[in-house]
């Protein structure tokens, strides 16, 4: 069974596309085109299931045309229209050593580095200004934006899923 905190999320199946079971995928990572992968993973009625592609193409930047094994027409396409995508962490910690996208830190603990306390956990990543920002919920619930500056990152520790932040003074209490 795929467990939830062992995958992140890079994007989500749009509509089908034609009528042999080709769907539209907008990805926000794309990771499984770097990596090779044989299979994704879909959400579908929240359970995680592999599912292994025949082939794709990209239609643009942030979309392509996936066909799924055994799923061979529109009506069983359509099912999986909206279901979230996932791709392992594991697989891409393997590959891409060092190097990880903003979609594998989703998840991971914020630690402050002047107190050694959890600040909360990342819930999304904002990149779509200059300034890129950690989406933080706290243990209360709280909502908080981080900058997600080289300056400010101080350890990224990927087996503990932990972020080390030096976090600005005053900055949590805004």
């Amino acid at each position: 069974m795929i467990r939830k905190e062992d995958v992140f999320p890079i994007g989500r199946i749009g509509k089908p596309h034609g009528i042999k079971g080709e769907v539209s995928f907008h990805f926000d990572d794309d990771i499984f085109d770097r990596l090779d992968s044989d299979y994704l993973i879909l959400e579908v009625d929240g359970i995680l299931v592999p599912f292994f592609m025949e082939e794709y193409r990209f239609r643009n930047d942030s979309t392509v045309l996936v066909k799924f094994c055994d799923i061979d027409m529109q009506e069983q396409a359509r099912q999986l229209t909206h279901c979230d995508v996932f791709f392992e962490r594991s697989k891409a910690e393997e590959e891409e050593e060092g190097e990880l996208s903003w979609a594998q830190i989703i998840g991971f603990s914020v630690v402050d580095s002047a107190s050694g306390q959890p600040v909360g956990t990342i819930s999304s990543v904002d990149d779509s200004t200059i300034n890129t920002l950690f989406e933080v919920v706290t243990p209360d619930g709280k909502d908080v934006l981080i900058p997600a500056s080289d300056d400010l990152i101080e350890d990224v520790n990927t087996h503990q899923r932990t972020i080390t932040l030096h976090i600005p003074e005053g900055l949590l209490s805004i």
